[in-house]
């Protein structure tokens, strides 16, 4: 037998060993660590002859925590009794043993059901008594075997076994042998990979040629658990087994190199904050050198607080957040962060205010300069400064104004604020759907900043600016929080004293500033936030405002807009009228800013070209500039017609009037036909005009076999427009009247009432709109609710001039004045 065993006599190799498994070690329990393998041969065979071997009784040694291969010289420390016993034997008698790994390492006395059943025969090879006074023996492994069962106990454990047959690879096969070179460079990247990967490792994987003993060899030596090593030993084909040992060797490279990266990354960043330490002290130095230094910059920060006007809290506040700022290096992220936050609560106007203004006349001459008509608010903002200066400290009011679109809400914030002198912000509110755009982020958050609120009290530099809400009707709300609540405490004057903003979280006094809302449909706005508010109504303007508007305010505007000095061109009041009636369609004046900037940019053109052009506009020139009309003014129908009631809307851009039309048709059965593109409540109406038709057709002398025998249809012309709401119910009920009974409606009548079941009239919106609606069109008699009496008595008396109001709290009262007792031409036979 060719041995080649690495055992000198002071065991300088064993001794050199290196522990790099720590999930292996040695029998002793006391001993937890492990040696590595001393391989035995460097070429020829592995030596598997097992002569003289006794397989029915063959004595078994138990390892804790080691399994011995085929062909390895292993040294194990001995600790049992029974263990020094059997192995004293065998070296005595120079006799073959079985060595097989525990399954529980902490079993003492183990049985067959606490091993494995596949070991390997060993021969002892020598046995030394170690200066400690353990005793270690040298094993090498023979061939494998199955413990079949265990036939005795003592003096130690005696097995039947049988050998295991090894299923070793040809010499021609090609994929074992470059299955072997991929186990060696795997090796060796593993130990290039270890830092105290031993030295002698190296040498035995460079020196074993052969290949079955090589796979021994490392499934026996590198890391891994006992059981995965059993595993490994179990496989009967080598090639299997190299198979696996690769398997497995390549899952530890890639967790080795992942280590090794991680460690390379660490270093990275611990030699990049080294170099940016020093690179920060020597910028200290010359900054210092220069003259400049963060100290500097600290010192200025409160130098600029110790001008402010802030409470006590609020210093203490600035004054631990300075302390804050101080201690982050000013290359850290949270530097800016703070910074930042300082810097917010610096730029902020705490307790500086702008003098009101409160010369009254003053007020009232600059409101009516910028803006024609809107008494209502003009009164409003004259008594807030009349209180003012009579009692010198005053609560600004939170005012709302709403209504169509174009009426001058938002400039007149403007004008208000040059009234009386105040600092103007303005927030638009249109689409906002983010709570923390109100009351700010969180400043844990990154990119965290003040809310609108604050942000607009910074811009202004005071603290009693007039603020302007621009379209708070228009405010969303989803899973990011309810805007319009957190509008509840800004508008509040009981709590605006103290407003909290997320970023800021120091309460700032906002019960100074003027808050003027602006809105285009009240409906849209919170009850809660609604109560907080002020609500003051600015409805459309008639033709004769819009035409006083346009020559004071627009057309000066647009003049200078486009260049054109004011004596060149002039539009006249009856042509302004016009284009009023024919070329705009709204409450407000914007379409109407819009067509007259129209014709200041075709004037601009005739005059560079040095064409030609009319000095001063005519309603004949009017199609030149615009083109053709594009409305016609709503006009009355006249009362030819049985069935046909004017009636009056309001709309989002004015009031208008319509037409109610009511047929009958000759039919079987009853049918109620309804069109016009109606909503379901006007739809509601309808059925209810019918049926109280029907219910005092004897009152209006109609038969009452009629119903059986005549369908009815109503139409709403128009049929493109939505139309929905309960004030067309007295003209539904006046139309079915006049088309049963074929009695004349009164001329020039327009009428607006909800009805009830039972009869009765009930009040309606928009009551101001409806009625520059009904004047534009020549209406003269205009029939309402009495209950709607207070809104005409709120109406500057301008626009009732020719407009006689008749007041009703019956259907009965309605239809008496509006039915005339004279039959319509050609009247309908019904009967």
């Amino acid at each position: 037998m060719n041995k080649s065993v690495y055992i000198a006599d002071n065991m300088t190799y064993y001794n050199s060993a290196v522990h790099f498994a720590d999930d292996l070690s040695f029998d002793n329990d006391d001993q937890q660590g492990a040696t590595m393998p001393i391989f035995a041969e460097i070429n020829g065979e592995p030596d598997t002859n097992c002569k003289g071997l006794k397989e029915e009784s063959l004595p078994i040694l138990p390892l804790r925590n080691m399994v011995l291969f085929p062909g390895i010289a292993l040294p194990v420390s001995i600790g049992r009794s029974k263990s020094l016993k059997l192995i004293k034997d065998a070296n005595t008698n120079k006799s073959f043993i079985g060595v097989v790994c525990q399954i529980d390492s902490s079993v003492n006395e183990p049985g067959l059901k606490d091993l494995y059943h596949i070991g390997t025969v060993a021969e002892v090879l020598k046995v030394l008594e170690m200066p400690d006074q353990t005793t270690t023996v040298i094993l090498q492994g023979k061939k494998r075997f199955n413990l079949n069962e265990i036939v005795d106990t003592k003096p130690y454990l005696k097995g039947n076994i049988s050998l295991c047959e090894e299923i070793n690879p040809s010499d021609m096969d090609k994929e074992f042998d470059a299955l072997i070179d991929s186990i060696k460079d795997i090796t060796l990247r593993i130990f290039k990979n270890m830092t105290d990967g031993p030295k002698e490792m190296l040498f035995a994987l460079k020196n074993i040629d052969h290949p079955v003993y090589l796979v021994n060899f490392l499934c026996s030596s590198l890391p891994g658990t006992p059981e995965d090593k059993q595993k490994l030993l179990s496989l009967d084909n080598t090639k299997d087994r190299a198979f696996a040992l690769y398997k497995k060797l390549n899952k530890d490279i890639q967790i080795l190199e992942i280590k090794a990266d991680i460690q390379n990354k660490t270093r990275e960043d611990i030699n990049q904050q080294q170099r940016e330490h020093y690179l920060q002290a020597q910028m200290k130095t010359i900054q210092d050198e220069l003259g400049g230094s963060q100290e500097e910059e600290f010192a200025e920060l409160r130098a600029r607080a110790s001008k402010k006007r802030w409470s006590p809290e609020v210093a203490a506040v600035f004054e631990k957040e300075m302390k804050k700022l101080e201690r982050i290096h000013p290359q850290m992220p949270d530097f800016s962060i703070q910074y930042n936050y300082i810097q917010t609560m610096l730029n902020l106007p705490w307790g500086e205010y702008s003098k009101d203004n409160l010369n009254l006349k003053n007020a009232q001459k600059i409101l009516d300069k910028q803006h024609y008509g809107l008494e209502k608010v003009k009164d409003r903002i004259l008594e807030h400064l009349a209180v003012l200066k009579l009692r010198g400290d005053f609560k600004s009011p939170i005012i709302c104004l709403y209504g169509p679109p174009g009426v001058g809400k938002t400039s007149l914030g403007k004008s208000i604020a040059e009234a009386l002198k105040r600092k103007y912000v303005r927030v638009s509110f249109g689409g906002l759907h983010d709570e923390a755009e109100i009351r700010g982020h969180r400043r844990t958050y990154i990119g965290a900043m003040p809310g609108r609120i604050i942000n607009a009290i910074i811009k202004a530099g005071t603290s009693n600016p007039v603020f302007v809400l621009d379209e708070i009707d228009k405010i969303g709300n989803d899973f990011k929080g309810d805007p319009a609540s957190a509008l509840l405490e800004v508008l509040d004057p009981e709590q605006n004293s103290t407003f909290h903003d997320n970023y800021l979280d120091i309460d700032y006094d906002l019960s100074n500033v003027m808050f003027i809302a602006t809105a285009n449909n009240i409906n849209n706005i919170q009850q809660p936030l609604l109560d907080r508010m002020e609500m003051i109504d600015i409805s459309g303007y008639i033709i004769e405002e819009k035409v006083e508007i346009a020559r004071r305010h627009l057309l000066p505007k647009q003049l200078e807009a486009h260049g054109i000095k004011k004596s060149d061109f002039d539009i006249p009041k009856k042509t302004m009228e016009d284009i009023v009636t024919y070329y705009s369609r709204e409450s407000g004046v914007r379409q109407l800013d819009k067509k007259i900037a129209q014709i200041m940019r075709r004037l601009a053109r005739k005059i560079a070209s040095k064409e030609e052009y009319p000095k001063i506009l005519l309603p004949e020139h009017l199609q030149e500039f615009l083109g053709q009309k594009e409305y016609n003014p709503d006009v009355y129908e006249g009362n030819n017609y049985a069935g046909v009631v004017t009636g009056l809307a309001w709309t989002a851009v004015g009031g208008e009037i319509l037409f109610v039309e009511s047929s009958l048709t000759k039919s079987k059965a009853e049918k109620l036909t309804l069109t016009g593109n109606l909503g379901d409540v006007m739809k509601e109406s309808a059925v209810l005009a019918l049926q109280y038709i029907k219910a005092h057709s004897s009152l209006l002398g109609i038969n009452e076999e009629v119903f059986d025998k005549w369908s009815v249809h109503i139409h709403v012309p128009e049929g493109a427009i939505p139309k929905d709401g309960p004030s067309a119910g007295i003209t539904m009920v006046t139309s079915l009247a006049s088309a049963f009974t074929q009695r004349k409606v009164r001329a020039n009548l327009a009428m607006t009432g909800e009805i009830t079941l039972r009869g009765r009239v009930l009040p309606v919106g928009g009551i101001k709109e409806k009625i520059l609606a009904a004047k534009r069109a020549g209406i003269k008699d205009i029939v309402l609710c009495i209950d709607n009496k207070r809104d005409i008595e709120e109406i500057n008396e301008t626009y009732l001039k020719g407009l006689t109001f008749h007041y009703v709290r019956d259907i009965s009262e309605v239809l008496d004045f509006a039915l005339l007792n004279e039959k319509v031409d050609k009247p309908l036979e019904i009967a």
